[in-house]
């Protein structure tokens, strides 16, 4: 799985900590990556692809995701994984 052999971000999670509490102003999002899921993923997830054909893409949701991380120190979890994805959704947004 590699985002620059065309796999994509089908979901995103974010909570909000102020003084390493929970603010209660989180974001969680489902996108249609515009093909079906790779076999692997599949297997990790376990989110179909019949779920996620009504959702919208990551582009359609970009400037709402910008906002919200807007000023945000991120604490990403599985960070050397995540980042690549994240970073070619942004460029495919551009």
């Amino acid at each position: 799985m590699s985002a620059d052999s065309g796999d994509r971000i089908i979901e995103l999670g974010c909570v909000e900590l102020l003084n390493r509490k929970l603010t209660g102003n989180n974001l969680h999002l489902y996108f249609n990556p515009g093909r079906d899921s790779h076999e692997d993923a599949l297997k990790v997830h376990g989110i179909s692809n019949e779920f996620l054909k009504d959702k919208p893409r990551f582009a359609e949701l970009v400037d709402d995701i910008l906002q919200y991380l807007q000023g945000a120190e991120l604490i990403i979890h599985n960070a050397a994984f995540d980042v690549g994805f994240l970073n070619k959704e942004l460029e495919l947004a551009a």
